[in-house]
Protein backbone atom coordinates (compact mmCIF):
# COMPACT_ATOMS: atom_id res chain seq x y z
CA UNK A 1 0.00 0.00 0.00
CA UNK A 2 2.93 2.30 0.54
CA UNK A 3 4.56 1.98 -2.58
CA UNK A 4 1.25 2.54 -3.91
CA UNK A 5 0.82 5.48 -1.94
CA UNK A 6 4.07 6.49 -3.25
CA UNK A 7 3.98 6.19 -7.00
CA UNK A 8 0.96 7.94 -6.95
CA UNK A 9 2.82 10.70 -5.27
CA UNK A 10 5.18 10.61 -7.94
CA UNK A 11 2.98 10.82 -10.61
CA UNK A 12 1.05 13.46 -8.98
CA UNK A 13 4.23 15.92 -8.65
CA UNK A 14 5.34 15.00 -12.36
CA UNK A 15 1.82 16.22 -13.64
CA UNK A 16 2.00 18.83 -11.71
CA UNK A 17 5.75 20.21 -12.52
CA UNK A 18 4.74 19.14 -16.14
CA UNK A 19 1.97 21.74 -16.33
CA UNK A 20 4.12 24.24 -14.46
CA UNK A 21 6.32 24.26 -17.28
CA UNK A 22 3.62 24.73 -19.97
CA UNK A 23 1.91 27.60 -18.28
CA UNK A 24 4.81 28.91 -16.80
CA UNK A 25 5.80 32.11 -17.00
CA UNK A 26 2.29 33.23 -16.04
CA UNK A 27 3.06 37.05 -14.25
CA UNK A 28 6.14 38.98 -15.51
CA UNK A 29 9.28 38.07 -14.08
CA UNK A 30 12.03 40.73 -11.95
CA UNK A 31 15.62 40.07 -12.94
CA UNK A 32 17.56 41.26 -10.15
CA UNK A 33 21.47 42.83 -11.32
CA UNK A 34 23.54 43.52 -8.28
CA UNK A 35 25.13 46.81 -9.53
CA UNK A 36 23.53 50.10 -10.21
CA UNK A 37 22.28 51.79 -13.58
CA UNK A 38 24.38 52.84 -16.26
CA UNK A 39 27.47 49.82 -15.81
CA UNK A 40 27.71 47.45 -18.22
CA UNK A 41 26.05 45.06 -16.91
CA UNK A 42 22.76 46.76 -15.94
CA UNK A 43 22.96 48.53 -19.64
CA UNK A 44 23.79 44.89 -21.11
CA UNK A 45 20.96 43.05 -19.13
CA UNK A 46 18.31 45.53 -20.54
CA UNK A 47 19.15 44.83 -24.09
CA UNK A 48 19.34 40.52 -23.84
CA UNK A 49 15.91 40.50 -22.03
CA UNK A 50 14.05 43.35 -24.35
CA UNK A 51 12.61 40.52 -26.54
CA UNK A 52 11.20 38.41 -23.61
CA UNK A 53 7.69 39.41 -23.91
CA UNK A 54 7.90 38.34 -27.09
CA UNK A 55 5.63 35.38 -28.16
CA UNK A 56 8.51 33.34 -29.72
CA UNK A 57 10.62 34.01 -25.74
CA UNK A 58 9.24 33.68 -22.79
CA UNK A 59 5.79 36.23 -23.47
CA UNK A 60 6.41 38.01 -20.42
CA UNK A 61 8.42 40.75 -20.19
CA UNK A 62 11.30 41.04 -17.35
CA UNK A 63 12.01 43.95 -15.26
CA UNK A 64 15.52 44.89 -13.91
CA UNK A 65 16.07 45.59 -10.64
CA UNK A 66 19.31 46.81 -9.05
CA UNK A 67 20.47 46.29 -5.91
CA UNK A 68 24.20 47.34 -5.81
CA UNK A 69 27.34 47.16 -3.67
CA UNK A 70 30.48 45.62 -2.36
CA UNK A 71 30.98 45.23 -6.16
CA UNK A 72 27.79 42.99 -6.48
CA UNK A 73 27.85 41.11 -2.53
CA UNK A 74 24.86 42.83 -1.59
CA UNK A 75 22.82 41.66 -4.29
CA UNK A 76 24.22 38.31 -4.69
CA UNK A 77 23.66 37.51 -0.85
CA UNK A 78 20.10 38.54 -0.91
CA UNK A 79 19.77 36.62 -3.64
CA UNK A 80 21.17 33.17 -2.91
CA UNK A 81 19.31 33.82 0.99
CA UNK A 82 16.21 35.65 0.07
CA UNK A 83 14.80 35.14 -3.29
CA UNK A 84 11.97 33.18 -4.00
CA UNK A 85 13.10 29.67 -5.93
CA UNK A 86 9.91 29.98 -7.78
CA UNK A 87 11.27 30.92 -11.27
CA UNK A 88 9.82 34.87 -11.01
CA UNK A 89 13.56 36.20 -9.62
CA UNK A 90 16.27 36.07 -11.91
CA UNK A 91 19.86 37.05 -11.22
CA UNK A 92 22.75 38.28 -13.59
CA UNK A 93 25.44 36.71 -12.58
CA UNK A 94 29.31 38.12 -13.31
CA UNK A 95 31.76 35.49 -13.82
CA UNK A 96 34.79 35.83 -12.30
CA UNK A 97 33.48 37.83 -9.38
CA UNK A 98 30.80 35.91 -7.48
CA UNK A 99 33.04 32.53 -7.68
CA UNK A 100 36.15 34.64 -6.66
CA UNK A 101 34.12 36.09 -4.00
CA UNK A 102 32.76 33.32 -2.78
CA UNK A 103 36.54 31.56 -2.42
CA UNK A 104 38.19 34.47 -0.88
CA UNK A 105 34.97 34.30 1.74
CA UNK A 106 33.39 36.53 3.99
CA UNK A 107 29.71 35.87 1.71
CA UNK A 108 26.58 33.71 1.92
CA UNK A 109 26.75 32.36 -1.23
CA UNK A 110 28.94 29.84 -3.60
CA UNK A 111 28.63 28.54 -7.14
CA UNK A 112 26.52 25.51 -5.68
CA UNK A 113 23.88 28.85 -4.44
CA UNK A 114 22.60 29.12 -8.38
CA UNK A 115 21.84 27.52 -10.95
CA UNK A 116 22.90 28.86 -14.55
CA UNK A 117 20.34 29.37 -17.18
CA UNK A 118 22.49 30.52 -20.01
CA UNK A 119 25.37 32.87 -20.65
CA UNK A 120 25.37 36.24 -23.16
CA UNK A 121 28.58 37.77 -23.17
CA UNK A 122 32.15 38.14 -22.09
CA UNK A 123 33.61 41.45 -21.35
CA UNK A 124 37.23 41.68 -21.10
CA UNK A 125 39.08 44.00 -18.37
CA UNK A 126 40.52 47.13 -20.49
CA UNK A 127 42.91 49.85 -18.13
CA UNK A 128 41.68 53.42 -18.90
CA UNK A 129 43.30 56.98 -18.47
CA UNK A 130 41.29 60.42 -19.11
CA UNK A 131 42.00 61.74 -22.05
CA UNK A 132 44.30 64.31 -21.10
CA UNK A 133 46.56 62.35 -18.73
CA UNK A 134 50.01 61.77 -19.28
CA UNK A 135 50.02 57.85 -19.69
CA UNK A 136 50.08 56.73 -23.39
CA UNK A 137 50.83 53.15 -22.80
CA UNK A 138 50.85 50.72 -20.44
CA UNK A 139 54.71 51.62 -20.12
CA UNK A 140 54.12 54.69 -18.94
CA UNK A 141 51.91 53.44 -16.53
CA UNK A 142 54.43 50.87 -15.01
CA UNK A 143 57.61 53.48 -15.61
CA UNK A 144 55.50 55.71 -13.54
CA UNK A 145 54.59 52.64 -10.44
CA UNK A 146 58.32 51.79 -10.71
CA UNK A 147 59.09 55.58 -9.73
CA UNK A 148 56.76 56.29 -7.33
CA UNK A 149 55.48 52.92 -5.37
CA UNK A 150 51.87 52.73 -4.14
CA UNK A 151 50.93 56.42 -4.95
CA UNK A 152 49.51 55.36 -8.74
CA UNK A 153 45.89 55.61 -8.06
CA UNK A 154 43.71 53.13 -10.26
CA UNK A 155 39.70 52.65 -9.75
CA UNK A 156 37.96 49.21 -10.05
CA UNK A 157 34.12 47.79 -9.75
CA UNK A 158 35.27 46.31 -5.92
CA UNK A 159 37.22 43.68 -4.70
CA UNK A 160 37.67 40.65 -6.22
CA UNK A 161 35.81 41.04 -9.47
CA UNK A 162 36.86 40.89 -12.49
CA UNK A 163 38.99 44.52 -12.50
CA UNK A 164 40.05 43.78 -9.14
CA UNK A 165 41.36 39.97 -10.25
CA UNK A 166 43.61 42.33 -13.90
CA UNK A 167 44.60 44.63 -11.37
CA UNK A 168 46.15 41.65 -9.65
CA UNK A 169 47.57 40.25 -12.17
CA UNK A 170 49.16 43.15 -13.86
CA UNK A 171 51.03 44.59 -10.18
CA UNK A 172 52.40 40.67 -10.39
CA UNK A 173 53.49 40.80 -14.00
CA UNK A 174 55.33 44.11 -13.87
CA UNK A 175 56.80 43.86 -10.33
CA UNK A 176 54.96 46.99 -8.80
CA UNK A 177 52.58 48.20 -6.16
CA UNK A 178 49.84 50.61 -7.13
CA UNK A 179 46.79 51.85 -5.25
CA UNK A 180 43.77 49.88 -6.39
CA UNK A 181 40.68 52.26 -5.30
CA UNK A 182 37.40 50.00 -5.23
CA UNK A 183 34.31 52.43 -6.16
CA UNK A 184 30.71 52.08 -4.83
CA UNK A 185 28.43 51.47 -7.17
CA UNK A 186 30.45 49.15 -10.27
CA UNK A 187 32.00 50.16 -13.12
CA UNK A 188 29.68 53.20 -13.85
CA UNK A 189 31.05 54.73 -10.74
CA UNK A 190 34.88 53.24 -11.39
CA UNK A 191 34.53 54.96 -14.88
CA UNK A 192 33.02 58.32 -13.07
CA UNK A 193 36.29 58.57 -11.20
CA UNK A 194 38.28 58.35 -13.86
CA UNK A 195 36.78 61.12 -15.99
CA UNK A 196 36.73 63.38 -13.36
CA UNK A 197 40.28 63.19 -12.33
CA UNK A 198 39.44 61.68 -8.98
CA UNK A 199 42.07 58.80 -9.66
CA UNK A 200 45.17 58.53 -12.16
CA UNK A 201 43.65 55.89 -14.44
CA UNK A 202 41.05 52.69 -13.80
CA UNK A 203 40.70 49.32 -14.77
CA UNK A 204 36.99 48.82 -16.43
CA UNK A 205 34.86 46.73 -18.59
CA UNK A 206 35.89 46.88 -22.20
CA UNK A 207 32.34 47.92 -22.96
CA UNK A 208 31.63 50.45 -20.42
CA UNK A 209 35.28 51.62 -21.54
CA UNK A 210 34.57 51.95 -25.24
CA UNK A 211 31.09 53.70 -25.08
CA UNK A 212 33.35 56.40 -23.19
CA UNK A 213 36.54 56.49 -25.50
CA UNK A 214 33.79 57.15 -27.85
CA UNK A 215 32.27 60.03 -26.23
CA UNK A 216 36.19 61.43 -26.16
CA UNK A 217 36.46 60.67 -22.43
CA UNK A 218 39.19 58.34 -21.63
CA UNK A 219 42.10 56.31 -23.74
CA UNK A 220 42.15 52.74 -23.63
CA UNK A 221 45.71 51.88 -23.22
CA UNK A 222 45.65 47.71 -23.12
CA UNK A 223 43.30 44.79 -22.95
CA UNK A 224 43.30 41.97 -20.45
CA UNK A 225 42.54 39.21 -22.72
CA UNK A 226 44.61 36.53 -25.28
CA UNK A 227 43.42 38.62 -28.63
CA UNK A 228 42.85 42.32 -29.45
CA UNK A 229 39.03 43.14 -29.22
CA UNK A 230 36.94 43.53 -32.70
CA UNK A 231 35.65 46.67 -30.80
CA UNK A 232 39.53 47.93 -29.88
CA UNK A 233 41.83 46.59 -32.89
CA UNK A 234 44.51 49.41 -32.39
CA UNK A 235 44.37 48.45 -28.74
CA UNK A 236 46.81 45.72 -27.72
CA UNK A 237 46.60 43.18 -25.44
CA UNK A 238 48.68 43.43 -22.01
CA UNK A 239 51.03 40.46 -23.18
CA UNK A 240 52.03 42.55 -26.35
CA UNK A 241 52.65 44.99 -23.91
CA UNK A 242 54.89 42.80 -22.52
CA UNK A 243 52.53 42.03 -19.42
CA UNK A 244 51.92 38.35 -18.18
CA UNK A 245 48.49 39.29 -18.08
CA UNK A 246 46.12 36.57 -19.58
CA UNK A 247 41.90 35.99 -20.09
CA UNK A 248 41.77 35.26 -16.45
CA UNK A 249 39.21 38.69 -15.64
CA UNK A 250 37.70 38.45 -18.81
CA UNK A 251 33.86 39.29 -17.25
CA UNK A 252 30.99 36.33 -18.40
CA UNK A 253 27.67 37.45 -17.81
CA UNK A 254 24.30 35.82 -18.37
CA UNK A 255 21.03 34.35 -16.34
CA UNK A 256 20.98 32.39 -13.77
CA UNK A 257 18.20 31.45 -10.32
CA UNK A 258 18.39 30.12 -7.03
CA UNK A 259 19.15 26.47 -5.47
CA UNK A 260 15.55 25.02 -5.30
CA UNK A 261 14.02 26.52 -8.57
CA UNK A 262 11.74 23.66 -10.29
CA UNK A 263 13.61 21.50 -12.67
CA UNK A 264 10.85 21.82 -15.00
CA UNK A 265 11.50 25.81 -14.55
CA UNK A 266 14.78 25.62 -15.51
CA UNK A 267 14.51 23.65 -18.38
CA UNK A 268 12.04 25.83 -19.89
CA UNK A 269 14.46 28.58 -19.31
CA UNK A 270 17.18 27.00 -20.53
CA UNK A 271 15.41 26.32 -23.58
CA UNK A 272 14.13 29.87 -24.51
CA UNK A 273 16.91 32.08 -22.83
CA UNK A 274 19.63 31.48 -25.20
CA UNK A 275 17.38 31.86 -28.29
CA UNK A 276 16.06 35.23 -26.83
CA UNK A 277 19.47 36.42 -26.74
CA UNK A 278 20.41 35.20 -30.39
CA UNK A 279 17.67 38.42 -31.89
CA UNK A 280 18.77 40.52 -34.30
CA UNK A 281 17.48 43.17 -32.28
CA UNK A 282 19.47 41.99 -29.50
CA UNK A 283 22.77 41.43 -31.33
CA UNK A 284 22.85 44.97 -33.76
CA UNK A 285 22.39 46.75 -30.10
CA UNK A 286 25.01 45.04 -28.32
CA UNK A 287 26.97 45.61 -31.11
CA UNK A 288 26.65 49.39 -31.44
CA UNK A 289 27.07 49.54 -27.55
CA UNK A 290 30.00 47.85 -27.97
CA UNK A 291 29.00 44.99 -25.86
CA UNK A 292 30.70 41.83 -26.77
CA UNK A 293 28.13 39.05 -27.08
CA UNK A 294 28.87 35.28 -26.34
CA UNK A 295 25.90 32.86 -26.14
CA UNK A 296 26.43 29.84 -23.72
CA UNK A 297 24.03 27.25 -22.82
CA UNK A 298 22.79 25.88 -19.63
CA UNK A 299 25.13 22.93 -19.81
CA UNK A 300 28.24 24.69 -21.04
CA UNK A 301 27.79 27.20 -18.47
CA UNK A 302 27.97 24.77 -15.97
CA UNK A 303 31.17 23.44 -17.70
CA UNK A 304 32.63 27.39 -17.78
CA UNK A 305 31.85 28.28 -13.92
CA UNK A 306 33.59 24.99 -12.89
CA UNK A 307 36.41 25.52 -14.79
CA UNK A 308 36.65 29.29 -14.05
CA UNK A 309 36.48 28.26 -10.12
CA UNK A 310 39.38 25.99 -10.34
CA UNK A 311 41.46 28.59 -12.17
CA UNK A 312 40.79 31.14 -9.50
CA UNK A 313 41.74 29.11 -6.86
CA UNK A 314 44.77 28.76 -8.14
CA UNK A 315 45.53 31.94 -9.59
CA UNK A 316 44.56 34.03 -6.28
CA UNK A 317 46.54 31.56 -3.74
CA UNK A 318 49.43 33.10 -6.22
CA UNK A 319 48.41 36.63 -5.68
Amino acid sequence: MKRLIAGAALALMSLTGGAMAQDYPERPIMMMVSYGAGGATDFQARIVTMTAGNEDALGMPIAIINKPGAGGRVGWNWFATQADPDGYTLAAYNVPHFIAQSIKGGVEYSADSFEPIANWGADPAVFVVATDSQFNSMEDVVAHAKENPGKLTFSGAGLFVGHHIAALQIEKAAGVKMAYIPTKGGGAAAMKAVIAGEVMGGINNLSDAFRAQEAGNVKILGVADLERSEFLPDVPTMMEQGLDVDNSSVNFRGVMVPKGTPQEVIDKLAATVPEMFKNDRVAKKMQAGGSPMHVMTRDEVIEMWAAREQTLKELLAGL
